[in-house]
């Protein structure tokens, strides 16, 4: 990947994180952008996210992206300076759930007593 792709990458990650805590900030308390990927043509993003609670929460969150992308976009417009501001696509990542899951595991399995061969 170009620095250019990873400098862009991080200023919609950056900005997208601070236009949700700053205009939204009551519904995006447990939100978390994680990551983005602009395609190298600037016309689309993947925009990761990840989610502090159970599935409800994730639900919450996928409902109010497909509400709110539009309004994101249109604030991102007036503070970054692209060729084309790309289209949002917001999706959930779960990856933090998933090694904090496999990190329990692992502490179960070193807690567990050890057998003793002779």
């Amino acid at each position: 990947m170009s620095s250019r792709s990873v400098r862009v990458n991080e200023l919609i990650k950056r900005e997208i994180s601070t236009v949700l805590h700053t205009n939204y900030r009551e519904r995006t308390i447990g939100l978390t952008i994680t990551e983005a990927d602009v395609s190298p043509d600037l016309r689309s993003a993947y925009i990761y996210y990840s989610v502090i609670g159970d599935a409800a929460a994730v639900e919450s969150a996928e409902r109010f992206f497909s509400k709110e992308h539009k309004n994101i976009r249109q604030f991102l417009s007036k503070v970054i300076v692209l060729k084309y501001l790309p289209k949002l696509r917001f999706k959930h990542d779960d990856s933090y759930a998933r090694g904090s899951r496999i990190l329990d595991l692992l502490e179960e399995i070193d807690e567990e007593p050890e057998e003793q061969t002779d």
